[in-house]
């Protein structure tokens, strides 16, 4: 057994699964009921440590998740870690490319999803090996490897690796200013979780209060019913929090293009930082004709986009403002990584989507990195938040007065509680089991 490259012996996956539709949580105008659940992994290895990775789901389906993971586990069991980190790049093509299961995609969908949880089980593991917090682990990578991390196929026609190493290398000398900064000041942070498309007006007006008391400036709603409706619940949220505050406005793609250009010039009396999803994710030429008719609101949109090469192309098409990568909707920290320097050389902010199941966990160490490593700035940019289920993480995020801060617990911050993996495993944990025993009574 070799402590600093462990050897990867098996990967253990689970079918979690939360009841938040109970209680509206998560709903929007297109997801009405989602059931917060995960597809999780584990990698276990030769020594003490392993690697805990994740993706993020709805509830059913969920299981086909699992089952892609668990065919993925071929390429990870029996190698040690340096295998895979001395070359990120071929492991992350290796992983993508079966050439019979790629099929099911390709980078898309499902099989992208559970690649998304198998490597960022990986960087998991290989920050909890170097001790580290992964957005550590990537500020102390020199620019090189960073580059190296990378498949640029697909995308070196609007960002090459001699590009992206220009710009880590001309962030590199001024991040020990920022690492301070960042360390005593935290990251700006909006909330969700005032504005759910199934609360009462009541119920909105109260929690943006309660925001706003808690130190909250940057507030989003759910839209996308009756016109009317979410006019009135929009002027609720403005009329609590004021104008001074920043409002984002979701559509979670509920229009077409048409609609959404008729829809958005009328809730621009709400004065939306953003808009977001208003249209089909897969709608490039949409969004940009949406942007281009809706000024001065800007568009972000980015949690839907299956890969790279979607948001190369949005960015190409002067679709987007804001760039709302997802930690597990793209192939995890290596693709991301790829999007995030592109975003940089197109001059577009990153403000990652969260919430759901371990998003916030995991995107605050991608903003950070953005931060000291990319960008090197964090003016019109903010990380989502939503606060639900932090309460079954190892290490939960730190979020204060509107703000979080970095941790510095080594690992990737997506490890769950064992007690709660027993819980709200499906179908057999002991939550689902009681539920199932309680309809069958």
């Amino acid at each position: 057994m070799n402590v600093s490259d462990p050897r990867i012996t098996q990967v253990h996956t689970i079918d979690l699964r939360f009841p938040t539709s109970k209680y509206s949580i998560g709903s929007d105008a297109v997801n009405k009921d989602p059931d917060y659940s995960a597809a999780y992994c584990i990698l276990e290895t030769d020594g003490d440590l392993r690697g805990h990775g994740l993706t993020f789901t709805l509830g059913r389906g969920t299981e086909l998740c699992v089952m892609a993971i668990e065919y993925l586990s071929r390429f990870v069991v029996g190698r040690r870690l340096s295998e895979i980190t001395e070359n990120f790049a071929a492991f992350s093509r290796q992983l993508l490319e079966d050439s019979q299961f790629r099929w099911l995609g390709p980078e898309k969908g499902v099989i992208h999803l559970a690649a998304a949880a198998v490597i960022n089980a990986v960087w998991d593991l290989y920050s909890k090996v170097e001790g580290k917090p992964l957005w550590l682990l990537l500020a102390d990578m020199m620019p090189a490897q960073i580059v190296s991390a990378i498949d640029f196929r697909y995308i070196d026609d609007a960002l090459s690796p001699d590009e992206a190493l220009e710009i880590l290398c001309a962030a590199k000398q001024t991040m020990p200013d920022r690492l301070k900064l960042l360390r005593s000041d935290g990251y700006q942070a909006y909330t969700t979780s005032v504005g759910w498309f199934g609360f009462s007006d009541e119920k909105i007006r109260r929690l943006a209060q309660e925001a706003l008391a808690d130190g909250w400036t940057y507030f989003k709603l759910k839209v996308g019913g009756d016109p009317e409706d979410d006019l009135r619940r929009g002027r609720i949220v403005r009329e609590t929090i004021g104008w001074e505050n920043r409002l984002m406005i979701d559509a979670n793609q509920k229009w077409g293009v048409e609609e959404s250009i008729v829809r958005i010039r009328a809730l621009q009396e709400l004065q939306p930082w953003w808009m977001e999803e208003p249209t089909s994710p897969d709608d490039i030429l949409g969004h940009a004709r949406i942007r281009r008719e809706t000024k001065p609101t800007r568009i972000a949109t980015g949690e839907h986009c299956h890969n790279k090469v979607m948001f190369k192309q949005l960015m190409q098409a002067q679709a987007i403002d804001v760039c709302q990568i997802d930690s597990c909707r793209v192939a995890g920290v290596n693709e991301n990584l790829a999007i995030i320097l592109m975003a940089k050389k197109f001059g577009i902010p990153v403000c990652p989507h969260a919430g759901g199941v371990g998003l916030c966990e995991y995107v605050q160490h991608l903003s950070a990195f953005d931060f000291l490593y990319v960008s090197g700035t964090m003016h019109e940019r903010v990380i989502e938040f939503v606060d639900h289920l932090h309460e079954h993480f190892v290490t939960p995020v730190d979020v204060r007065r509107g703000r979080y801060y970095m941790p510095e617990t080594p690992g990737y911050s997506i490890e769950i509680k064992p007690d709660s993996l027993q819980t709200y495993a499906f179908p057999h944990g002991t939550y689902w089991s009681e539920e199932l025993a309680g309809h069958l009574a």
